[in-house]
């Protein structure tokens, strides 16, 4: 019985990692991933959910931002960035997020810590705004 439970957590586990790595331009919500996994035919605890994104989280695959209106958090794989060395853009309309990783924070960086003092923490910070393509859909 205990080999069972292993493998249907096995299965799940990789089923939110597969949706997660397919929706990376994306964050993703808690409801999102229950959707999706019903949609599979999966039902899960909605606190194993967190606990395993927890994990990606503290493993670096996957960042945790709270939403613009503070009141959820979502997640986006990430494995392959390296998030903690620059901002994010999030598009207001279609939820894509853009990583700004280019010369341009480090001369950002420096400005802010040479004249206000202040270190920017770019890990979970996001600059909202609209992407190119929805830009052109308005």
């Amino acid at each position: 019985m205990i080999m069972k439970k292993r493998e249907y957590r096995t299965k799940n586990r990789t089923l939110i990692l597969e949706y997660l790595k397919a929706e990376k331009e994306h964050t993703i919500s808690i409801a999102d991933i229950d959707a999706y996994l019903k949609q599979k035919g999966e039902t899960i605890n909605i606190s194993t959910i967190y606990r395993f994104l927890d994990k990606l989280v503290a493993e670096g695959k996957v960042m945790k931002y709270q939403q613009e209106d503070g009141k959820k958090a979502v997640f986006q794989y990430v494995e392959e960035h390296q998030c903690q060395n620059h901002l994010h853009m999030q598009c207001v309309k279609c939820g894509r997020m853009i990583h700004l990783n280019c010369g341009f924070m480090d001369e950002i960086s420096d400005h802010m810590l040479e004249h206000h003092h202040f270190r920017l923490q770019c890990q979970n910070s996001i600059l909202y705004g609209m992407c190119e393509t929805c830009e052109k859909e308005d």
